[in-house]
């Protein structure tokens, strides 16, 4: 064997298969050495790579780490709208891990934002799982097109921190499906990570290292997954269990392989299971071998600060621009206030947190542009009480200028992994400084850190213009007086709907549990599409985002490509003189419908970069799935027959025009019998056709069959009545027609 070929699991003791399923340390796979099999590192992400400075010895330090970029957390990037931005992060977050020789960068988190308390929200994608799997995708291609893995995380249904090591998600099994599951499923099927991690939480009774359906039915079985499982730090609790459910790699080591020999000895693990985990870590240390056998490599610390500019630039949310404040002049008399201006918030706290290459605040930026603002911090980044003398300060400076530009948002004992919010909004003594600022120059603009959403109805009367610039990684202070300034344009939209309280989100009801489990019985009615299902207002909705051009979208037509698929073609206009880029959107709103379905859903979008005057055509394709949902009764996805709406818009709730289809439906039926409603056999393409035969034999006379009622209470009864209790309507005569549906039925399909 040569010592660059390794092994198959064949050439393996039994000791050494076991020895691969679990680390080496907190950082290291465990190598088999004799074998040439090595131990590569494995290190967090998932916006940037977090290698510890006491990596090499195996220890968990969160805070000292080799410098590496720091792009935008998932918070803001998600916000761009962009796939072909975010592969182009992940390919630089893939050279990183090269030059640090990193096998395996911890990350994309694509968890669904349920509830926006969520403490981990801020390196989530969205509350939308279409937009979430579109995005987040381009992190898993753009790092693997380096030679180096990844891990799509958490798996599944960490929507919360509260007692998230343990706490059981009970969750229907179409929720699941519709919400929770398909970022997952699109990025394994569409990019194949070579890892994924599964999360600490249960999910309907089972922990999620050990949920054999999780793990090997639903991700190989059903998606065809290649790659390797493993465990959240500390989330494998039963390693027997875990292997035999699916679970290629327990991390940390618990330095228990004992367990697995023992139970691969006396027949609690199928050999041939052990060997296909075993299997699995072989074929990962293979396919980073060429990645990690590169020496000298260094990336392009500058080219990738860039990156992470041109990030932070599209990540930026236009909320607010009356009397379009926004631009500023770089000549008007300008107050900066806020400490976040001076110490940014570029990112999210816990296991993320990076050490940046290098750091530009918003003064940083502004000083190297030569363009002159009077700066007063206002507040300090803690939850302590005001300082009057800083307020004070804070409030001359706004009277003295033309405009105030107030940072203001979450500092980071606010929000961070590891607990969940309790509160929308933000620091009170920062939204008193505001009043104040308000109360002496009418031209505010507020800019905003945070990495979920905060409340922004109780004072956005104070403010004339207002920027959600979120987390913004590294280089958010170029990119905010990119976009402050006017040299660009902001194009971010929401990937997260802002509420106007946070009692009107449907998950409120069960959140965040009790009793170590929660119920997540809003459904799939998620974000978005509670909101707008059930006309509830909101501040801001999912999608929005405004710009210092202006947009036209028209000549939307769809066509039909197959029995249920379709194209959307529109054209976008830049009807301004500015240069900018515009996101069109697609949602697809269902028809009548035998379960409760959303108004309407994401199902696909373009991001067009339009010069001034300038219009371009897009055309969206919607494939099954875009029509679908997931039927319990079918244990499947299923399309209903007939009309779809398609509706093309720039939000949610900006619908620009609507458009209709007409669809086949996937003629999916289960087989009736007695159990099934009288008006369920009348809709059966086989039982309409008995149903008919036993109407014309009643009226015809035939012996015992009764002629049904044509009063309208009667019929709706009967319609919703399982044949077998027909009697108790029909009398004797009812036993008969049960009896003759389910002979001639059965006589049909044979």
């Amino acid at each position: 064997m040569s010592e660059h070929t390794y092994p198959s699991v064949k050439d393996l003791t039994l000791e050494e298969k076991a020895s691969l399923t679990s680390g080496g340390d907190a950082w290291h796979l465990q190598g088999v050495e004799s074998k040439g099999i090595p131990g590569y590192m494995i290190t967090d992400g998932p916006h940037g790579l977090r290698k510890s400075l006491a990596a090499s010895t195996g220890e968990t330090d969160l805070d000292a780490s080799v410098p590496a970029t720091c792009f935008p957390p998932a918070a803001g990037l998600s916000s761009s709208w962009n796939p072909e931005l975010i592969h182009k992060v992940g390919e630089a977050m893939g050279e990183e891990c090269i030059q640090e020789k990193v096998a395996v960068i911890l990350g994309p988190g694509v968890n669904i934002k349920r509830n926006p308390l969520g403490g981990r929200c801020f390196e989530y994608w969205s509350e939308d799982p279409y937009l979430a799997g579109h995005e987040a995708v381009g992190i898993v291609a753009g790092v693997q097109s380096k030679g180096v893995g990844t891990s799509l995380k958490h798996f599944a249904a960490n929507n919360q921190e509260t007692d998230r090591l343990r706490v059981d998600a009970r969750i229907s099994q179409r929720a699941l499906r519709e919400i929770y599951l398909p970022a997952f499923e699109h990025i394994v099927k569409t990019a194949q990570p070579w890892t994924i991690m599964c999360s600490y939480n249960r999910i309907n009774g089972v922990h999620s290292a050990q949920n054999h359906w999780l793990l090997t039915d639903v991700l190989r079985g059903e998606w065809g997954f290649k790659g390797i499982v493993m465990s959240d730090w500390g989330a494998d609790h039963d390693r027997v269990a875990s292997l035999n459910a699916g679970l290629n790699l327990e991390m940390p080591p618990s330095f228990t392989d004992d367990r697995i020999v023992y139970a691969a000895r006396d027949g609690r693990i199928d050999p041939a299971q052990l060997d296909r985990m075993a299997q699995g870590m072989i074929d990962l240390t293979d396919k980073a071998r060429a990645a990690m056998s590169i020496d000298g490599y260094r990336f392009d610390v500058d080219g990738h600060d860039e990156v992470a500019h041109q990030a932070a630039i599209e990540s930026m949310v236009l909320l607010k621009n009356e009397d379009a404040i926004l631009p500023l002049k770089k000549d008007a008399k300008i107050a900066v206030i806020g400490e976040f201006a001076r110490t940014p918030r570029y990112q999210g706290g816990g296991s993320s947190h990076i050490t940046p290459t290098k750091m530009t605040s918003f003064l940083d930026t502004l000083a190297e542009r030569g363009i002159k603002a009077d700066f007063a911090p206002g507040f300090t980044l803690d939850l302590e009480p005001a300082d009057p003398a800083l307020e004070a300060e804070a409030v001359k400076a706004a009277e003295a200028s033309d405009v105030a530009l107030v940072f203001l948002g979450l500092p980071e004992a606010a929000e961070s992994e590891g607990f969940d919010r309790e509160t929308l909004d933000m620091p009170a003594k920062q939204l008193d400084l505001l009043r104040r600022i308000a109360a002496v120059n009418e031209n505010v603009a507020v800019v905003l850190s945070n990495g979920s959403v905060v409340s922004v109805a109780p004072w956005a009367d104070s403010a004339k213009g207002i920027l959600e610039s979120w987390l913004l990684g590294q280089a958010g202070g170029p990119a905010l007086a990119d976009v402050i300034f006017g040299k660009v344009s902001p194009s971010g939209k929401l990937a997260q709907s802002i509420p106007l309280d946070i009692n009107d989100d449907p998950s409120m009801l069960n959140w965040p549990g009790e009793e170590g489990h929660v119920d997540y019985g809003e459904g799939v009615f998620v974000g978005y599409r509670y909101y707008d299902t059930y006309g509830k207002a909101v501040d801001y909705p999912f999608g929005y985002g405004l710009s210092y051009a202006t947009f036209a979208i028209s000549d939307v037509t769809v066509a039909k490509t197959g029995a249920n698929t379709a194209s959307v073609t529109a054209t976008v206009t830049n009807t301004s003189d500015v240069d900018a880029a515009e996101t069109v959107q697609v949602y697809v709103a269902p028809g009548t419908s035998d379960v409760a379905r959303p108004v309407h859903e994401l199902k696909g979008f373009e991001k067009v970069f339009l010069k001034a005057g300038e219009s371009k055509t897009v055309t969206i394709d919607l494939d099954e799935r875009a029509f679908a949902y997931w039927s319990e009764k079918f244990n499947d996805w299923h399309v209903e027959s007939g009309e779809y709406t398609i509706e093309v818009g720039t939000s949610s709730r900006d619908i620009a025009a609507t458009v209709t289809v007409e669809l086949d439906g996937d003629g999916k039926s289960l087989p009736l019998d007695e159990w099934s409603t009288y008006g369920e056999w009348e809709s059966d393409p086989v039982g309409g056709k008995v149903v008919e035969a036993a109407a014309a034999a009643a009226e015809a006379g035939a012996d015992g069959l009764p002629v049904l009622p044509n009063n309208a209470m009667m019929r709706m009864f009967l319609k919703s009545m399982p044949i077998n209790s027909l009697p108790t309507l029909l009398g004797e005569g009812g036993k008969t027609l049960t009896s003759y549906l389910l002979d001639e039925y059965a006589k049909l399909t044979k």
